[in-house]
């Protein structure tokens, strides 16, 4: 036995000494299970964007459990997870960590991007529509 068998996947929160809260966050109807999902290229990005990471959060908690600070005004939440995102390198190794942690979770599908070849004499070639006119003041 070298590890590579395949077996059960014991929860990692059996022997983890997480909280209670941490461990049950996807059993109460307030929580929403994670998301993996492989982020978008960001709209000021050009060219070849190295974007070959899959990404796992959490979703915001209902309205319910937010509340005004009274010091700032700002809003205050219990959710504990909602800034936290993790990184992997595969969509895999996401899902194997979200079974080892005991998380119901659901897969979100990368968009892929059609991208149509062109060429720049593209941009002279006749066209049998009238001329577009654009005025300079």
């Amino acid at each position: 036995m070298d590890g590579s068998e395949p077996h059960e996947i014991t929860p990692a929160a059996v022997l983890s000494g997480a909280p209670v809260d941490l461990q049950g966050r996807t059993v109460s109807p307030d929580f929403l299970p994670p998301r993996i999902y492989r982020p978008a290229k960001t709209a000021t990005q050009s060219g070849d964007w190295h974007g070959h990471h899959w990404r796992m959060d959490w979703d915001v908690m209902s309205k319910g459990h937010r509340w005004e600070n009274p010091l700032m005004g700002w809003q205050s939440s219990a959710d504990f997870m909602q800034g936290t995102h993790l990184n992997f390198r595969s969509k895999e190794d996401a899902i194997h960590f979200a079974m080892k942690q005991g998380y119901e979770y659901f897969v979100q599908e990368h968009n892929e991007r059609k991208f149509t070849p062109k060429a720049y004499a593209n941009n002279f070639v006749h066209s049998p529509k009238k001329l577009k006119k654009i005025p300079t003041k």
